[in-house]
């Protein structure tokens, strides 16, 4: 689903795309950037730098439950340059994911945070660690400027500003044991973004945005998917996703069965507006999203009238949520 948020203070839509409709009933939450949307769970950052995970949808069946907000400790990382974000610390943090559900499988729950502008790792552990632990960047300076992160199995991947793929074991919890997988992977082009997601079948997905920037306008134009060959230590171009659908965007990258998800357009990608690092949408609101077929290259605008005009209002971008039961 997709959530809007509205020109009224804290209120958000729900735009079911699978059935190209509203859902009748809106959501009350903070105004804010949220960081990270993974498994049901919005992630958020507060102004004294704590981390929150809220699951929107504990709200929604029969009031807020006890567990709807989990508050992690606040991020203290070596040398903060805290006041450059007092006032936006919204954009602290660039991304969040979480490797397991927080309240169905807590202890096997990490957080895992790009922070900082110089898009740097840490992570929590949860009913575990009181504090984060920190890449130690004077270690070795490829370790900055991270842009995504996904959790595959036991181990954390993550892709650097060079499309550089690094990986480290969750069990043993230690940045030592990091190493550079992949060299260098695509092209070194400020038109090119990418996305880096698990398949729900232990396989590690990158997936390439192309776009161009019209005046003030970023445009998509195509995209490109990958599989990561564990054997042959190299990507795998896909020109097929069989059944699934991947959807992109600000806060999260979602892999869904389209035969499990009633409507959703199997071998597609859906693509949401993203602003990554900017506070302001524009005067012309939320409009570079659609679904690009990979079979034909065709991109798609299915969104009705009413919410083309949701989203041309909004000041913030939509995020791409997945309830975890049924609405």
């Amino acid at each position: 689903m997709l959530m809007i948020c509205e020109q009224k203070r804290d209120i958000w839509n729900l735009y079911d795309v699978a059935h190209n409709k509203l859902v009748n009933f809106q959501l009350r939450l903070p105004n804010k950037r949220y960081c990270g949307s993974s498994k049901g769970w919005l992630i958020v950052v507060d102004e004294s730098f704590r981390v929150n995970l809220i699951n929107p949808f504990y709200m929604v069946k029969g009031g807020e439950r006890a567990n709807s907000t989990i508050h992690l400790p606040p991020l203290h990382p070596p040398n903060i340059r805290r006041e450059i974000f007092s006032k936006q610390c919204d954009y602290f943090v660039y991304k969040a994911t979480i490797s397991a559900d927080p309240v169905l499988n807590a202890n096997d729950c990490i957080v895992a945070v790009i922070y900082e502008d110089y898009c740097q790792l840490a992570f929590i552990r949860l009913n575990k660690d009181t504090k984060w632990t920190y890449a130690d960047q004077s270690i070795d300076k490829r370790w900055r400027l991270i842009r995504e992160v996904a959790f595959v199995e036991d181990k954390l991947y993550f892709i650097n500003n060079k499309s550089r793929l690094f990986s480290f074991d969750i069990t043993t919890l230690s940045f030592s044991n990091l190493s550079l997988v992949k060299p260098h992977f695509g092209p070194n082009n400020i038109s090119v973004k990418g996305y880096l997601l698990d398949s729900n079948k232990k396989e590690l997905l990158l997936v390439h945005k192309y776009y161009t920037e019209e005046g003030d306008r970023r445009v998509t134009k195509k995209f490109r998917v990958f599989g990561f060959s564990f054997n042959q230590c190299d990507w795998i171009e896909k020109s097929n996703l069989g059944d699934a659908a991947i959807f992109v965007g600000d806060n999260s990258s979602l892999y869904v069965l389209a035969s499990k998800s009633f409507g959703c357009k199997p071998n597609c990608i859906y693509f949401n507006h993203d602003r990554d690092r900017f506070n302001a949408i524009g005067r012309d609101g939320v409009y570079d999203l659609g679904v690009y077929n990979l079979e034909d290259h065709s991109i798609l605008q299915p969104y009705t009238t009413d919410v083309k005009a949701l989203l041309r209002k909004a000041r913030r971008p939509s995020m791409w949520v997945s309830p975890s039961f049924p609405l």
